[in-house]
């Protein structure tokens, strides 16, 4: 009996220790998270390219619990309104963050290759760094104008990767619309 016993504190222990394995931190999602995050995630990417009034292919969407970042830029302020009730309308969303950007106008190829190049420069730059984590972070570029998005684990690594995208040579200003992960 006492075997028995002590085979089933055993044996409790070890469940309890594997579903605090699990459970989530304010920097790490549990395993149902990051899937329901995943569901969401293709949900909203599907109901953008179903809508006719958003160019889908111009938005990075990004989900961390729920919440909804809208990434990249557009050609209008109705696209852009349009792409935030899209999105809240999917199951799951908890909330929708809205940081796509208008298009100011005509794009040459020229420009279009330097904001790519920047893009890169700036993407390899937050690879270096030991204060970011790279993988967190989108980074997107218009008319010399870098975006930051993503969801990160501190508002240092936050902070870190404005100070890094503005150091490169060619970068004319940065958004950092990059969200820090809550509890």
């Amino acid at each position: 009996m006492h075997i028995k016993h002590s085979l089933m504190v055993a044996l409790a222990a070890t469940a309890l220790v594997s579903s605090a394995g699990c459970s989530a931190t304010r920097t790490q999602r549990a395993p149902g998270e990051h899937l329901d995050d995943a569901v969401v995630l293709g949900n909203v990417k599907a109901a953008l390219i179903a809508e006719p009034n958003t160019s889908a292919r111009e938005i990075n969407v990004e989900v961390n619990r729920g919440i909804v970042q809208l990434n990249g830029f557009v050609d209008s302020p109705a696209e852009k309104s349009r792409a935030t009730m899209v999105a809240t309308e999917v199951d799951g969303v908890v909330e929708v963050r809205n940081n796509l950007g208008i298009k100011s106008g005509g794009t040459t190829v020229g420009e279009v290759i330097d904001d790519s190049l920047l893009t890169a420069k700036v993407k390899a730059a937050l690879i270096e760094s030991p204060e970011t984590k790279a993988h967190q972070i989108t980074v997107e570029t218009k008319e010399g104008v870098v975006q930051l998005s993503g969801f990160v684990d501190s508002q240092n690594a936050k902070a870190a990767a404005s100070t890094i995208a503005l150091s490169v040579t060619g970068v004319k200003n940065v958004r950092n619309d990059i969200s820090v992960k809550t509890s």
